[in-house]
């Protein structure tokens, strides 16, 4: 069993665990059950932001420890003043250290998209990620059979949540492209080895249709890295452990984001 069946088959009983403790009729009464949702498909577009979804996480599978004592208010703020897109939260306790109330302190302190990041196995974590003020969720293609993505997909859409879906190859691209899709992001790491290579999305990039957002998760270190992506039509770049890894990830996003706009400049 690899880290990723290990994560989806502890997911699963995690997930049958909250049904109990935390009823979806629980779940609906919360504030922001009702609120509209900001659309991080439109925000990635703006002119104005850098693209980026800068990530809040702990640790990983791969890494460890990542960082322990990152603030998530402190953090998720700077990097929204930096010039971020969007933030991403990691949720999974397990094995990313995340929590649901590390969304809700990003909620309460931030008016961007805010993407739930966790591994989505069942139709009960779109409603929790609607009750702690998700704005998007991700399905990740390689842990999901096409026609439960698409059912999953249809009822986040159906809450009114975005979906950005995860693909790391072809073969998971072609087979699961639906219309109930926001967002396709090409994840650089590979989750078997968790090994990273931006050649991936370049590889991808002309299979997306240009109907969907595209996105490059993972393995992003420079600026550079950002440009040279731009030109193969992405518009997101989903950032963590670049900033994650510092003992002041705000600052170290603010740095980047920086230099990210001086070389935009330039060129």
């Amino acid at each position: 069993m690899d880290i990723l069946e290990k994560i989806i088959a502890h997911k699963k009983k995690e997930v049958a665990e909250r049904k109990e403790l935390f009823p979806t009729k629980l779940l609906e009464q919360s504030v922001y059950f009702e609120g509209k949702p900001a659309s991080l498909k439109k925000y990635l577009l703006r002119e104005d932001k850098t693209g980026i979804i800068a990530e809040f996480k702990r640790k990983s599978p791969s890494k460890g420890m990542i960082n322990k004592h990152a603030d998530v208010e402190k953090t998720t703020i700077g990097y929204m003043q930096a010039g971020a897109s969007a933030l991403s939260i990691l949720t999974d306790t397990e094995f990313f250290g995340g929590k649901n109330s590390d969304l809700v302190t990003a909620r309460k302190y931030n008016f961007c998209p805010i993407l739930r990041k966790d591994f989505i196995v069942d139709e009960y974590q779109l409603i929790e990620a609607k009750s702690i003020g998700a704005d998007a969720i991700l399905l990740i293609a390689s842990v999901l059979e096409p026609s439960r993505l698409l059912g999953l997909a249809q009822f986040a859409k159906s809450l009114g949540l975005e979906v950005l879906m995860e693909v790391h190859n072809q073969e998971e691209l072609n087979g699961n492209l639906n219309e109930y899709l926001d967002v396709v992001g090409v994840n650089n790491r590979n989750l078997k080895t968790f090994e990273t290579d931006i050649e991936i999305s370049k590889s991808l990039a002309s299979l997306i249709p240009d109907k969907f957002l595209k996105v490059s998760e993972s393995g992003i270190s420079n600026p550079e890295a950002i440009a040279e992506l731009r030109a193969y039509g992405f518009r997101g770049f989903l950032m963590g452990e670049t900033f994650m890894k510092t003992a002041r990830p705000d600052r170290t996003a603010a740095k980047f984001m920086d230099l990210l706009k001086r070389l935009e400049v330039k060129n």
